[in-house]
């Protein structure tokens, strides 16, 4: 019998009530001795603030990063396939969300390797359901352009489709990060019609969090928020 591939969700802040909605993951990791990682430190300080209690030294860990192949990843599943359980992890939050992973979970199916996602905090979907925006009917965009140029091209056709597609108004989702936030803030300003309404959310699930939704109209009135 082949083993199982469990996505394990990274915590995304510490939490008081971390303890608690990763109680059943930390029982689960405790099982496993094989992952697939982003990054080893990143991934082993992440095990040991779920619960992890093994010894590193004794585990197995692959990273998967941008410079990964198709065939290495194939070997990452190996011990799957032989009848092991292994864990996928990100960096933050839920694997294969904004994050690498999907590809590996893709060969999976492929050998008929059983794929089984752990609860955990996502905090694009925490946003999402904060904001009071349309959650049956959304698109994610990933990060936006990273030239400015680009970038403003790509929120004005984003703004068309809010205002002047046939199907339903979506929601639209992308994610920066922090040294870019102030200035895509500025730019959606600058390129978004006033009605069009805008959430901001940062340090989502921490107890920095900050989630407001306002036409732009109404941000242009009111104060930069404080976005890193």
């Amino acid at each position: 019998m082949k083993g199982k591939l469990y996505l394990i969700p990274v915590p995304i802040s510490d939490s008081d009530y971390l303890d608690y909605i990763y109680h059943d993951i930390k029982k689960t990791i405790n099982t496993l001795n094989t992952f697939i990682v982003e990054d080893l430190r990143t991934a082993r300080r992440a095990l040991r603030k779920i619960g992890f209690k093994n010894e590193f030294d004794k585990a197995v860990f692959y990273v998967l990063n941008e410079h990964s192949e198709k065939k290495e990843m194939t070997n990452f599943l190996e011990l799957a396939e032989k009848g092991e359980n292994i864990g996928l992890m990100s960096d933050a939050g839920m694997p294969c969300i904004a994050d690498p992973g999907s590809e590996i979970v893709k060969i999976a199916h492929q050998k008929g390797i059983g794929v089984v996602p752990l609860y955990g905090q996502s905090s694009i979907f925490l946003a999402l359901a904060a904001s009071g925006l349309n959650g049956q009917h959304f698109i994610f965009h990933g990060y936006l352009p990273k030239s400015q140029p680009d970038r403003k091209k790509k929120l004005k056709e984003i703004d068309r489709l809010i205002h002047y597609s046939i199907q339903p108004s979506a929601s639209h989702i992308f994610i920066e990060t922090p040294y870019r936030n102030k200035h895509l803030f500025e730019d959606i300003l600058s390129c978004c019609s006033t009605q069009t309404l805008l959430c901001i959310a940062a340090n989502v699930a921490s107890d920095a969090e900050k989630i407001f939704t306002r036409s732009v109209e109404d941000w242009k009135k009111s104060p930069i928020p404080e976005l890193d």
